[in-house]
């Protein structure tokens, strides 16, 4: 298959999903091959600790349609994503997750949707399978997206999504070294659309984020895609100094007029909320010149190691190939 003939490529991340992958592989190949022949399946192993390198390698070793990009360290998700992007080469790229949630049978109508004149289709959930504190904690993740970034994003929007060859150029343009990939997508405009599932069960295992880490990418999210909340610091900051010099002024015409406030409670009360609101802001103005100085330093997103296909397994020894 020559590579200006590649119509679909299939970007999947993997980490711990070692359990999921034959399945996926054969779940793909059968969605897609009612597409089209010109397809590809970019698989990038974002340095999974379980055996889904090895189970990678044999399947790409066999199917001339699969690439395996293995990242050389965990660069997470988003920027796992990236890299199968940047190594896509069809018309249009798709984006799904490991662990079979996401139906390799919607493609179809993914690809269906998006040949009607939209350059991004999202896969919208129905429904979701996580717990209830979790489906509250996303409800209220994305409600702080819409009030810091001004972009309306449902929480039934996941990774699963097709984007053409013009979206996915100007989604691999921006250079945000703090990358979520939806709200990239709603930032670069573009014509999008959205088609409706019944999101699966996992396949297989447990998700990978522990609380912590979603705490950790919600914050990036919300936090440091804007200003925002650094204006939101200065609109506080003004409000307190405007209270200040009321108080200041009331306690002056107290002293002269009235008779004086006893006591020192209310200046400690003052002085610990001056206090307080000094160290939070010092705090969020040092967190986004952290930001700055992470991106200002220029750090590539990932870095590859290894890149198999059938063609690399047929240029390795034959003691070296996987059996």
């Amino acid at each position: 298959m020559h590579v200006d003939q590649v119509e679909l490529s299939v970007v999947v991340p993997v980490y711990r999903c070692e359990e999921c992958l034959e399945v996926l592989h054969e779940r793909l190949v059968a969605s897609l091959s009612t597409l089209t022949d010109a397809f590809e399946i970019v698989f990038v192993d974002d340095r999974s600790p379980d055996g889904s390198g090895a189970v990678l390698s044999n399947i790409a070793a066999r199917d001339p349609t699969v690439r395996v990009i293995r990242l050389s360290r965990n660069f997470g998700q988003q920027a796992a994503i990236t890299a199968g992007l940047s190594r896509s080469r069809g018309r249009w790229s798709v984006v799904m997750d490991c662990d079979l949630q996401d139906p390799p049978e919607l493609i179809p109508r993914l690809y269906a949707k998006a040949q009607e004149g939209y350059d991004i289709v999202l896969a919208r959930r129905a429904q979701r399978t996580h717990s209830p504190l979790r489906m509250l904690a996303a409800k209220l993740y994305f409600k702080a997206i819409k009030i810091f970034l001004g972009v309306d994003i449902s929480g039934q929007y996941g990774a699963f999504s097709i984007v053409s060859a013009k979206a996915r150029a100007a989604f691999l343009s921006v250079p945000d070294s703090d990358r979520h990939y939806v709200p990239i997508l709603f930032w670069i405009g573009f014509e999008r659309a959205d088609v409706e599932f019944e999101q699966a069960e996992r396949y297989a295992g447990e998700s990978s984020y522990s609380l912590g880490s979603l705490v950790s990418l919600a914050a990036q999210g919300i936090f440091f895609q804007t200003t925002t909340l650094l204006r939101w610091v200065i609109y506080a900051g003004f409000a307190i100094a405007a209270a200040g010099m009321l108080l200041a002024v009331l306690l002056v015409a107290s002293r002269f007029f009235y008779h004086p406030y006893p006591g020192w409670t209310s200046v400690i009360v003052l002085l610990l909320v001056i206090g307080g609101f000094v160290i939070l802001s010092t705090g969020v103005t040092g967190l986004h010149i952290g930001r700055i100085f992470k991106q200002a330093k220029g750090r590539p997103l990932f870095i590859v190691d290894t890149e198999e296909s059938v063609a690399s397994h047929a240029e390795q020894p034959a003691s070296t190939r996987s059996q």
